[in-house]
Order: C-alpha cells, then sequence, then structure tokens
C-alpha cells in the first residue's frame, strides 16, 4: 500500500471527499433512525406502558369528616367511609372489611357494592364498627392481579357507652336546727 506522500493529488481529493461523503451519510443515518417511530413494546417489556383497564385507581380509608376529594389515607378512625380514586369510568366496585389480628379473627364484618362514577371516582355512606383492627378488600371487574387492600383501626375513644353511667341518687335532706332547750324540756332524773 502506498504511503499518503506517494498518492497523487486527484487520489487524495477523491478519497477525501469520499470520507466527507461517508462521515455525511452515517451522521444522517443516525438522524433518520432516530427520526423512525419505535414499534410497539412486546407485552411484559419493562418499558412503561399504559395502565391495563381494570389494575388503575386507589383506594382510602378516611374519616366521615374528611372531604371526598382529599387523597390522604386515614388509617386510624372512628366513624369513616371508604372513598376510590381514578378507577375506570362507571366500574363496579365490591367491598368487605373484616376483623384483622391483633383484634379480630378475619371474619367478614362488613361488605357492600358501589358504582363509580364517570371520572373513577366514588365513596360509600358512612359507617362505624367496634374499636378493633381492620382489613379492607376492594373488588373490581378486571382485575388482573389481587384486590386492593387497607388495613386500618377503627377507635373511638369518645363513643357513648352502652349503659349509661349510674345517676347520683339525692342525699338525705339536711335537717333543720334542734330547736333551743326550753325550761321543762329536760328530762326527768332522779
Amino acid at each position: 500500500m502506498p504511503s499518503l506522500k506517494q498518492l497523487s493529488t486527484r487520489t487524495k481529493i477523491v478519497a477525501g471527499t469520499a470520507l466527507v461523503a461517508a462521515t455525511a451519510l452515517t451522521v444522517a443515518g443516525i438522524g433518520a433512525a432516530s427520526a423512525t417511530p419505535n414499534p410497539p413494546n412486546p407485552p411484559g417489556s419493562a418499558k412503561l406502558e399504559k395502565a391495563v383497564p381494570g389494575d388503575n385507581g386507589t383506594v382510602k380509608v378516611h374519616r366521615s369528616t374528611t372531604p371526598a376529594d382529599d387523597r390522604r389515607n386515614e388509617p386510624h378512625v372512628c366513624e369513616f367511609y371508604l372513598v376510590g380514586f381514578n378507577f375506570d369510568a362507571g366500574q363496579d366496585v365490591s367491598w368487605q372489611i373484616r376483623s384483622w389480628p391483633p383484634t379480630g379473627d378475619r371474619t367478614v364484618v362488613s361488605k357492600g357494592a358501589l358504582e363509580l362514577g364517570d371520572d373513577g371516582h366514588g365513596r360509600t355512606k358512612d359507617m362505624s364498627l367496634p374499636d378493633g383492627h381492620y382489613k379492607l378488600f376492594w373488588k373490581f371487574a378486571g382485575e388482573h392481579g389481587k384486590a386492593k387492600h387497607k388495613v386500618f383501626w377503627v377507635q373511638c375513644t369518645d363513643r357513648p357507652t352502652t349503659t349509661p353511667p349510674p345517676s347520683e341518687s339525692p342525699s338525705t335532706p339536711p335537717m333543720a336546727p334542734a330547736p333551743e332547750p326550753v325550761e321543762g324540756d329536760f328530762p326527768v332524773t332522779g
């Protein structure tokens, strides 16, 4: 192979032009490749996909005084309701609450159904349960995983007792002061 000094000027120009053209094509190819749309992600790929219908949404436990659009969960309640956010429009939900260890034995203590609104949002009526530990199971048609669930405590410290406290019995009426002794009121001795 001849050295660069041995090549003619014409050969050097042709080789330089070819190198510039190859570089331009390479850069254009990279740009074209990045401009082409990506093929659809195969199922199970690591890339993020839009949520599958039925698996989106979240459920919360709220105190009865908390606004329904509040997104926080309140795991310590007295009177409460259940609320769902961002589910599919008009989705039907069935729910059940079980007593849960350490205070419960996993028996169903309350259950119901709820149809969510067009915005995927809905709430139950206000509820109350005896003080204790509970777990909510929120199931819906089309779910692809496990039911949504929440663990919470019911503790009503100011709940009225079932028996009224004993009433105070009236004390004995105050006695009138004893009259002053008068002569002749003394017992006879003697």
